[in-house]
């Protein structure tokens, strides 16, 4: 057995490494993803950790009518990565489920390789509700839920355990992962004094949060969580993180963790309104470049910046590379998305035309319909200042009736644009589209309600490939934007009393 004392284990709920990998929904999974990724770039010792989803977080189907269709993600698990020989065993409502993992390798740009272990129950051994545990990302209610991440952050424990792995440093990746530090709180039981055993976890714990949304902070039923945490769950972890009756997954994160970040500085002073008892830092995210900078432009800057793959900072030498070679190497990203939404939705979208893009996740705080919000107006700019076409994608979460009604108000609003604005929705919103969109967009929107954006990094993604923004300034942005140079901001960059109400006013 190897001595791993300097690993970091990373826990995520989602990570999202490619697009033939589906197990992730979003941001958060894409960041992670780019964080491992930036890991093993900078040479460092870092195992991921996370569930298999082997049917993925779901494939977007949009009809005819606007209506979005979820059907399970197919992929290949065989191909990608290979299976443990190794069981560990996890106690929900006082039965055992048995849990093995998948490995899967990443490779860094000077050959360095770094694992991510996927979760997996679909087990013989255990009952068919207990195989399913790890089929769908954020799949099913909150009990589902609640047993995800008791498979994540006690299982997850166990499972580095189990394969020899002593990490110095467990990093939790939103609350999703917090129930690991029940785990740790076990196996530190030699030490009495409960103060003292805290501080002693602490010291082996980071938490990172992502949002502002109540809906990204879990919490449940006390009673339920002690049913199916059982004596994992000691009463005095219960009320230490209980909020309004409870069990607060975010609280939990927060209590047993020595430094916490907010992935914005907006984020930090949202966040710090928010639970005002505990001391939040900021780490603005960033992107892997490596995988978001389209193949045009990654000529361009090896030629002038052959170190930038292994050394990001040298791209502040961006201002060396011709201006022409980069104006190429975006023509050819913005045809290669043409060429690619054209064939996709047969929408005829032209290479000449200004294009707009907008990809988030289809819910109402992102707000995807602002920018249809005065459709005579968009004419107007149109007609008397140039031809634009838009294009659009995001998934709904399936429980999120609002999200998909959103969907399908921006479908029923390119029926009336349809005759002079070409407007397309693209299904499935995944890493492959994304790379496509944020490099061969003209311009990048994002208008979110502020405060709700934590970071926003899509628009990274964009910037990166020469691609400016036009955005409400909250997360990055607000860091990132400098007037008619990087892009355009929406709206002031300080809180106001408004964005202070809807925080004070969270569920």
């Amino acid at each position: 057995m190897h001595d791993y004392d300097d690993l970091i284990a990373y826990f995520s709920m989602e990570i999202g490494i490619n697009e033939d990998i589906p197990t992730y929904s979003g941001g958060l999974g894409i960041l992670a993803g780019d964080t491992l990724k930036s890991f093993v770039d900078l040479g460092m010792d870092v195992v991921g950790v996370t569930l298999l989803s082997e049917k993925g977080y779901f494939y977007q189907r949009v009809d005819e009518e606007g209506n979005q269709h979820e059907q399970d993600s197919e992929w290949s698990i065989n191909d990608f990565m290979k299976k443990l020989d190794v069981k560990v065993e996890v106690q929900i409502e006082n039965r055992t489920v048995y849990v093995t993992a998948w490995e899967h390798f990443i490779t860094g740009v000077n050959g360095k390789r770094n694992k991510i272990l996927f979760l997996d129950t679909n087990l013989e051994e255990n009952s068919e509700q207990d195989k399913q545990l790890t089929s769908h990302l954020y799949g099913g209610d909150l009990d589902y839920r609640l047993k995800q991440e008791i498979i994540l952050g006690l299982g997850g424990v166990r499972m580095l355990r189990k394969i020899g792995h002593n990490p110095k440093k467990f990093h939790m990746n939103e609350g999703h992962a917090a129930f690991l530090t029940l785990e740790l709180y076990k196996e530190f039981s030699e030490i009495v004094d409960i103060d003292t055993r805290i501080k002693k976890i602490r010291e082996k714990c980071s938490f990172t949060t992502h949002t502002p949304v109540p809906a990204g902070h879990d919490a449940f039923d006390k009673t339920r969580a002690k049913q199916c945490l059982g004596n994992m769950l000691p009463p005095e972890i219960v009320q230490m993180v209980s909020e309004k009756e409870k069990f607060s997954m975010t609280v939990l994160a927060l209590n047993f963790s020595a430094y916490v970040n907010a992935v914005a500085k907006k984020h930090q002073e949202v966040s710090q309104l928010m639970f005002p008892n505990f001391k939040i830092d900021y780490i603005t995210n960033g992107i892997h470049t490596g995988t978001w900078t389209n193949p045009a432009l990654a000529k361009v800057l090896n030629k002038v910046i052959p170190d930038w793959k292994k050394n990001p900072l040298d791209l502040r030498n961006v201002l060396r590379c011709p201006v022409k070679e980069i104006m190429d190497a975006h023509t050819q990203a913005k045809k290669n998305l043409i060429n690619h939404i054209n064939v996709q939705s047969n929408a005829g979208f032209d290479y000449d035309i200004f294009t707009i893009g907008f990809a988030r996740r289809a819910t109402k705080y992102k707000r995807a319909d602002l920018l249809l919000k005065d459709v005579e107006r968009l004419k107007k700019i149109d007609k008397e200042v140039g031809q634009i076409q838009i294009v659009y994608a995001g998934k709904a979460h399936p429980n999120d009736t609002e999200g998909k009604q959103i969907i399908k108000h921006i479908h029923d609003i390119f029926l009336n644009l349809k005759n002079q604005i070409k407007v397309v929705y693209m299904e499935n919103y995944n890493i492959h589209l994304a790379k496509y969109m944020t490099s061969g967009c003209d311009l990048w929107i994002n208008t979110p309600e502020r405060p709700l954006e934590a970071s926003g990094t899509s628009g990274m993604k964009a910037a990166t490939n020469g691609v400016p923004s036009l955005s409400i300034l909250d997360g990055w942005w607000i860091e990132g934007c400098i007037e008619g140079v990087t892009g355009w901001a929406i709206g002031p960059k300080i809180l106001n009393e408004t964005d202070r109400n809807l925080i004070n006013n969270f569920d």
